[in-house]
């Protein structure tokens, strides 16, 4: 008996098939076949031969391989009785659910108690497979490692593309190449981690940014994954995303992975990219207010620190009102005895100290000034110095004489009584005060992973979020440690790095275009020496860099000179004007034939306007700038390009190019193939080009 499988969307197909009634394995996944295909063909097609040193038959490599079947690579499942006996289940077919864009499969073993579960679903508009596994045993049963529905690897695919990174060193890619065996990278950290973002991408051979066949993967999850790419003896290769294994604590019945959301691309890097943005953008993202434009932002955190003044704080908000900004937020040190990071996490109430009068004064000053409010909370934490800690020291996570981070140690969210003390808190906050804005922080890593801790913030902030929708939420974890899909079904914003260092912040933030889109990514101009780094760049280029996504400041703008603020307030200005399409605009990485250039494309959903930002990282290795190509453009149509900020050009710049003194008409087929001469370009600093169909 064979089974079939088929879902189909604009740009790839996917085939599932099965044989004697056991687990499917995916057949085809690519571009488009025609609807007339016969899959029975095509699974005989499919199979392999065999030669000495094999099977008489070859394990099928399905979407939760078996290790009863004699797979010899990583199972999907791994799991053991309450005896600590391995289980070997043999799955058959139960039922399926089937509708246009989605699949349910069934399986069971029923000697073993045991129900497998896949789910598929295609989204046409995004580009995205979203899939998922499920597991219910009629025993409890500890369950060690499941994977999400198993995704074989393209064999013409010679590296694969993953994502490392430290605190302020987010969104770092690394290029690993295949050879036999298992690579295997896993976040036990609690969240989903600075140090391995659950994100693949599997480029074929001579794929790029802009051309060429891709595969990408991410694991929508906050609490730690593993990912297991896999080159088995016989050449085939599989891909595999789950919880970070032993996630779950003890014993249990009903297990279930989180969301993996997989797509593949006829257009190199950037049609990964593109679909990932769309689909958090269009099926997982959901604003307050959707129909306003994203404000700019002022975190007071740099300007300031713990040092809470409140005539200081409104100066600060005064000026940076008047810089462009439209959201004022208060950081850390508002609450408890809070005057540096050793104390009073957990104690959500007003320092009186700092505040005699609460934080009306502030609140009240800063909406007089018609920006929305918004306030720093750390709720997942607690220092041992704290009213809280010294009151509950049992409601913490993990063992007594555990190693501090920052100072301070995590609370257990598995307790619903921790859950309802820190709803109470900030829902007493949110009632109290005009707070639309809520910056999350999370400062350290987990002393143990378990899945309830995660479960338990989703739920905090589920609840908080139907209590309050009006309030945005913004995840921070020490920058960028907790940014996935799964979160941001809760949150609207995410805290990219703690780097506010303008030369750092370009390569994170191309690192992450490949799956956030802009409207999500904060992005803030720093101080004039950044504090992560020291460094000191110019206000044009930090502006820029800012302007590229969500755009904030984090500096304290009574540093800034006469010129710092005009060319920021010009560049806000450039943001507003330019925000409304830049929200739902796809960004495309650029192939740049020089290494010292980092080029970014942000073009409009109808394709009627682009912007084009050509980052000068460094000094160019030749005297004059390579052309620049473009991408996704309709090569019949023609385009009007101007470059933004010509008059930026430095005193090295002596020759003429076309754009550095008017506006350029070409062809898209032009300005994709020949591409664009621009002035010469000092490190550090920014072109931006301005383009519009004609």
């Amino acid at each position: 008996m064979s089974q079939f499988w088929r879902l189909d969307g604009p740009v790839q197909t996917l085939i599932l098939s099965a044989e004697q009634e056991r687990l499917p394995q995916v057949i085809y996944w690519g571009p488009p076949l025609p609807a007339s295909e016969d899959c029975a063909a095509l699974a005989a097609a499919h199979a392999m031969d065999i030669t000495g040193g094999m099977l008489d038959t070859n394990p099928e490599l399905s979407i939760c391989p078996e290790a009863s079947q004699s797979f010899p690579g990583q199972p999907g499942l791994i799991c053991r009785d309450v005896q600590g006996r391995v289980l070997r289940p043999n799955f058959r077919f139960a039922q399926e659910l089937t509708q246009d864009i989605s699949l349910c499969l069934t399986y069971a073993d029923k000697d073993l108690g045991l129900t497998y579960e896949a789910h598929f679903e295609l989204t046409a508009s995004s580009n995205m497979l979203t899939c998922w596994s499920c597991l219910e045993a009629t025993q409890p049963l500890i369950l060690n490692w499941l994977a999400a529905p198993v995704f074989p690897a393209p064999q013409l695919s010679d590296t694969m593309m993953s994502f490392s990174g430290r605190w302020i060193g987010e969104f770092q890619p690394n290029s690993i190449p295949w050879r036999p065996g298992i690579h295997k990278r896993e976040s036990r950290t609690g969240r989903s981690g600075h140090e391995h973002f659950p994100g693949l991408i599997l480029p074929e051979v001579g794929a790029r940014n802009t051309t060429g066949r891709a595969y990408g993967f991410h694991y929508g999850w906050s609490g730690g994954h593993q990912m297991i790419a896999e080159e088995l003896p016989d050449g085939r290769r599989q891909i595999q995303f789950g919880h970070a294994c032993d996630s779950h604590n003890g014993l249990a019945q009903s297990f279930e992975t989180a969301k993996l959301y997989a797509v593949f691309s006829d257009k190199g890097l950037n049609g990964c990219g593109t679909a990932f943005q769309r689909h958090l953008r269009e099926h997982i993202l959901t604003f307050p207010k959707a129909s306003l434009p994203r404000p700019v932002h002022y975190n007071c955190w740099e300007a300031i620190y713990f040092d809470h003044d409140l005539g200081s704080l409104k100066d600060i908000a005064t000026r940076a009102k008047k810089l462009g900004a439209e959201r004022f937020v208060l950081d850390d040190g508002w609450f408890g005895r809070r005057d540096d990071d050793s104390s009073s996490l957990g104690d959500w109430q007003i320092d009186p100290r700092k505040y005699p009068n609460g934080l009306d004064p502030l609140v009240d000053h800063v909406t007089s000034l018609g920006m929305q409010f918004g306030l720093w909370v750390e709720p997942e934490m607690v220092n041992p110095d704290s009213n809280l800690f010294r009151a509950h020291p049992d409601w913490i996570l993990g063992p007594k004489d555990q190693l501090l981070g920052r100072q301070q140690m995590v609370l257990d969210l598995a307790r619903m009584e921790v859950i309802t003390y820190l709803y109470d808190c900030v829902s007493t906050l949110l009632e109290t005060y005009n707070i639309s804005y809520l910056k999350w922080d999370h400062n350290r890593i987990l002393p143990l992973f378990d899945v309830a801790q995660t479960e338990g913030i989703y739920a905090l902030l589920a609840r908080l979020r139907a209590a309050f929708p009006h309030v945005e939420i913004e995840s921070c974890a020490s920058g960028g440690g907790r940014i996935d899909f799964g979160v941001l079904q809760q949150c609207q914003r995410v805290w990219l790095s703690d780097s506010n260092d303008a030369l750092e912040r370009s390569h994170i933030q191309h690192g992450a275009a490949l799956f956030l889109p802009s409207l999500v990514t904060g992005s803030h101009v720093g101080p004039r020496r950044c504090h992560t780094s020291g460094r000191v760049f110019d206000m044009r280029y930090r502006a820029w860099v800012a302007a590229q996504r969500h755009m904030g400041f984090e500096m304290d703008p009574r540093e800034l000179e006469a010129q710092e603020a005009q060319v920021l307030t010009e560049v806000t200005q450039w943001y507003k004007d330019n925000r409304d399409w830049l929200a739902t605009a796809d960004i495309l990485r650029l192939d740049t034939a020089d290494p010292s250039v980092l080029g970014e494309m942000q073009l409009a959903v109808d394709g009627s306007r682009f912007v084009v930002f050509s980052n000068q990282l460094d000094s160019a290795q030749q005297i004059l700038p390579r052309p620049l190509c473009l991408t996704e453009l309709d090569p019949e149509a023609r385009y009007m390009l101007r470059l933004r900020n010509r008059d930026e050009a430095s005193n090295l710049s002596r020759g003429a190019p076309l754009l550095k003194s008017q506006d350029l008409q070409a062809s898209g087929a032009w300005l994709m193939t020949h591409g664009l001469h621009l002035p010469y370009a000092m490190p550090g600093s920014i072109w931006v080009v301005e383009g519009r169909k004609l």
